[in-house]
């Protein structure tokens, strides 16, 4: 059974996860589960651990596990510090990806991080009847812009996952590249996880504020956006669609302060790799032209 289903006791701490609530799910007190559950949520507290860029102390104390579940936590957080963890993920995920899914998962996220989507999709296509799969297999198609099959494997799991939370998440990824009416049903689940305790975040509000981008609804979106600052200001992600916004108000020093402010904060960040690349490319399209000017007589 899916330790994270409705019917099991970490529904709540699972819920806070996948939101982006990860001091949450540290601060959780889960005193009161059963032992069987010790496990899962070491897991899931050392990946919120890892999120919020404690990869460090996390592969420290990890350091002599010998659970496949926690030694794939330790390899998902050398990942995180730059190591390559290629060749270790493949031996863990060959000797226990069939049945684990802790290893499944996380040997997915590994593998699509390197660029071997191929044996990402293989290996989290193992799975028994687990949405934490099923959201990834989700993620990795929007990000090779198949929304067909992204939708494809999020109707198969609302079959068989019913009212699911994160079937709705799921969904709602999906809807947000399908456009139209499926906005405002994406902007009602992410607006219930951004304004509820349990899971609010800088990433739910960030979500919530993407559908109100996306509805037309600017002055709602910058309310979002600027509650999520105020409980992360050094978050990423939401300074990337502060630009976004203060972009479509035509505010333009507002814009250039927070493009200096996201290459400062993470000059990885996938928006400033793609200004970069979209920058060249303009400039290689511009250098094939040569201006012709008249000079007056």
């Amino acid at each position: 059974m899916d330790p994270y289903s409705p019917e099991g006791e970490l529904i709540n701490i699972h819920t806070a996860f996948h939101a982006g609530a990860h001091q949450q799910v540290l601060d959780f007190d889960t005193s009161s589960f059963s032992s069987s559950n010790a496990l899962p949520v070491r897991v899931l507290k050392a990946r919120s651990q890892i999120a919020l860029g404690q990869g460090q102390a996390v592969s420290s104390e990890l350091a002599s596990e010998k659970t496949p579940d926690l030694v794939a936590v330790k390899l998902l957080a050398d990942l995180e510090q730059g190591k390559d963890v290629t060749s270790a993920a493949r031996k863990l995920t060959e000797q226990h990806g069939q049945e684990n899914l802790t290893v499944q998962i996380i040997g997915g996220i590994i593998l699509e991080r390197v660029g071997e989507t191929d044996e990402a999709l293989a290996l989290l296509s193992k799975h028994q009847g687990s949405l934490d799969a099923v959201a990834l297999i989700i993620q990795i198609h929007l990000q090779q812009n198949r929304t067909d099959l992204a939708a494809k494997e999020a109707q198969r799991a609302r079959k068989w996952a019913q009212d699911s939370l994160l079937v709705n998440i799921a969904e709602s990824w999906v809807g947000m590249r399908e456009g139209g009416e499926k906005y405002q049903s994406a902007f009602y689940v992410f607006e219930e996880l951004a304004q509820t305790s349990q899971s609010q975040s800088p990433h739910s509000l960030v979500a919530q504020a993407v559908s109100e981008l996306h509805l037309g609804r600017l002055p709602e979106a910058e309310a979002a956006l600027q509650q999520a600052i105020e409980i992360d200001p050094k978050s990423a992600d939401t300074i990337a669609n502060l630009i976004v916004l203060n972009t479509l108000l035509g505010k333009k020093e507002e814009t250039a302060q927070l493009k200096q402010q996201l290459e400062s904060t993470n000059s990885e960040h996938r928006a400033v790799k793609d200004w970069a690349e979209k920058k060249s490319d303009f400039q290689k399209a511009a250098a094939k032209y040569t201006p012709k000017f008249e000079v007056a007589a």
